[in-house]
């Protein structure tokens, strides 16, 4: 997903509605945060995609424009590391 400043989508807007007419999903900031998402209306967005964001505007889910940075807190190792387990296998 793209990120554009406020000052540069209203430099260029045409390019960005364009982009946007096209499937992509364009999140707006303002001195670096998050302010706004620019979707298009209709159209290429996979059925999974739809879902998710169905998720989020039903504040079932949240996404406030970054990356995942996985569950918190982090899940408990609840017997051997992947590489215990690899190792033990090749022997």
């Amino acid at each position: 997903m793209m990120e554009v400043g406020v000052e540069i989508l209203q430099e260029h807007l045409a390019d960005y509605l364009k982009r946007a007419r096209e499937g992509e999903r364009i999140v707006i900031t303002d001195h670096g945060r998050s302010i706004a998402l620019l979707i298009p209306i209709e159209g290429s967005e996979s059925e999974t995609a739809r879902r998710v964001w169905e998720l989020v505007e039903s504040g079932a889910a949240r996404w406030r424009g970054g990356k995942p940075r996985g569950s918190h807190p982090r899940p408990r190792n609840r017997g051997k590391s992947a590489s215990d387990m690899v190792l033990e296998d090749r022997r």
